[in-house]
């Protein structure tokens, strides 16, 4: 397994247990990625999992590069007791498909941008958040666009709920 973003090696994983890196990529890194990113890491903690699995996010475009995360996405996870103070967005770079295990776009544009970033996926890392909850090539909403947060919260939910259900199965990610 790679090294994540945080540093931590394939060799950190408990129990025998191997570390899996993920990356979550959105337009912008403030608003789906960020929270996908924290929600996961909130989920993991709640079972024990957080040594297993290192969790970061990106951005496909440079719009808003060192933006911390969007003031709505803050206040809905510090609603649901998730904090994500410190993060700002980062750019996606060609070095991350070598760096993570899984690399999870929120819809097929941000798909189609890291294809292009890392020359295809040769070894199969690419994916789409809602192939994990049972919406093979969906597309998580941007409420950029759409204003409604709680409805990327409930597909974001879902997405890290499938992931968790994997990982406790034992199932390949």
């Amino acid at each position: 397994m790679k090294t994540g973003e945080d540093g931590r090696s394939a060799q950190d994983g408990t129990a025998g247990n191997p570390m899996i890196s993920v990356l979550f990529v959105c337009h912008g890194n403030i608003c789906r990625s960020p929270m996908a990113e924290f929600v996961l890491k909130a989920k993991l903690r709640e079972r024990g999992l957080e040594e297993r699995v290192a969790v970061a996010s990106a951005a496909a475009h440079d719009d808003e590069i060192g933006s911390p995360v969007y003031p709505p996405v803050r206040r809905l996870l510090a609603a649901h007791g998730i904090d994500c103070a410190g993060k700002t967005a980062r750019l996606l770079t060609a070095a991350d498909y070598d760096r993570y295990d899984l690399l999870i776009g929120m819809d097929r544009h941000n798909l189609a941008d890291m294809r292009r970033l890392f020359g295809g996926d040769p070894e199969g890392r690419l994916r789409l958040l809602k192939d994990f909850a049972g919406e093979p090539g969906g597309d998580v909403a941007d409420p950029w666009y759409t204003r409604d947060f709680e409805a990327t919260w409930r597909e974001v939910n879902a997405g890290c709920d499938g992931i968790l259900a994997r990982l406790r199965s034992g199932e390949a990610l």
